[in-house]
């Protein structure tokens, strides 16, 4: 899809398996299992949508996906079905080697995954002249996680790149290109963030966590997994309504049925109206 000058993709690095309970919070599961049926496990299917960008003469990736650095109980675990970024890039006559810059919204592995891989016994970039974005808050907690969020973080997908000096330290909204920013957006974790394009008059949102899928449109849908779960629901109000005023195009970056959509006001609900994005 072309904004203007700026085109993007949107990439899928296949899909991973979490439990639905708490991907909706404190949604009971009646509501939330109409929208995502879960398996017998109680876990739902959620893509890992990733952002192929040209602009500014760069090449940019917006998140990595799960990669394939997991061993094979942690996959069956969280029912991972790739990594296919890479073969998904070769489609649009990418390799690895040309991009130039990769932007995670945050570290959990499902967004990063794909920042690295095994080569013999080391882990090395999957993009190696690439330099690598994100939020200085976001490493460090990255670095130190909690207990309560520990299991979302795995160093080998973002130490390494900070040991080779590839990764930029973002301080708050920062322009990566001309027509590409990112915007911090604290709720899911204290400092994600969110990345806008804009071209040719017209704006498109990758909302990463703050709303991952288009079943988190309404207010109070908002994961276990986020940190500060207040101020997720803060920015929902205020960025959501700003989506649809403007007519921003909405991308989702665990939605496999939606990934990207015009939000539509419709007696006071937010429906999404699907575009798709070649």
């Amino acid at each position: 899809m072309k904004l203007g000058d700026l085109e993007f993709h949107i990439i899928c690095d296949g899909h991973v398996l979490l439990d639905g309970g708490a991907m909706f919070g404190v949604v009971p599961r009646p509501l939330w299992e109409k929208k995502s049926a879960p398996d017998a496990r109680n876990r739902i299917t959620l893509a890992m949508n990733c952002l192929l960008i040209h602009a500014g003469g760069k090449r940019i990736m917006v998140e990595t996906g799960a990669g394939g650095k997991m061993d094979p109980k942690l996959r069956d675990i969280y029912g991972l079905d790739g990594p296919s970024l890479t073969r998904e890039l070769e489609k649009f006559g990418v390799r690895p080697e040309q991009i130039d810059i990769v932007v995670n919204t945050h570290l959990h592995f499902d967004h990063c995954g794909g920042n690295t891989r095994i080569d013999s016994d080391k882990i090395v970039p999957v993009f190696p002249n690439a330099r690598y974005c994100v939020q200085r808050g976001e490493f460090d907690h990255a670095m130190h996680p909690n207990e309560r969020d520990h299991a979302s973080y795995f160093r080998e997908n973002y130490e390494p790149l900070d040991r080779a000096g590839m990764l930029t330290l973002l301080e708050g909204d920062s322009q990566i290109v001309p027509g590409v920013d990112v915007i911090v957006v604290p709720g899911h974790t204290a400092h994600m963030q969110c990345v806008k394009l804009t071209g040719g008059g017209q704006t498109a949102l990758f909302l990463a966590d703050l709303v991952p899928t288009t079943a988190h449109l309404p207010l109070p849908w908002i994961m276990g997994y986020d940190l500060y779960p207040v101020t997720t629901l803060e920015n929902k109000k205020r960025w959501i309504p700003q989506v649809v005023k403007e007519g921003w195009l909405a991308l989702f970056c665990h939605d496999s049925r939606v990934p990207a959509a015009y939000l539509r006001d419709r007696n006071g609900k937010w429906e999404p109206e699907p575009v798709r994005v070649d």
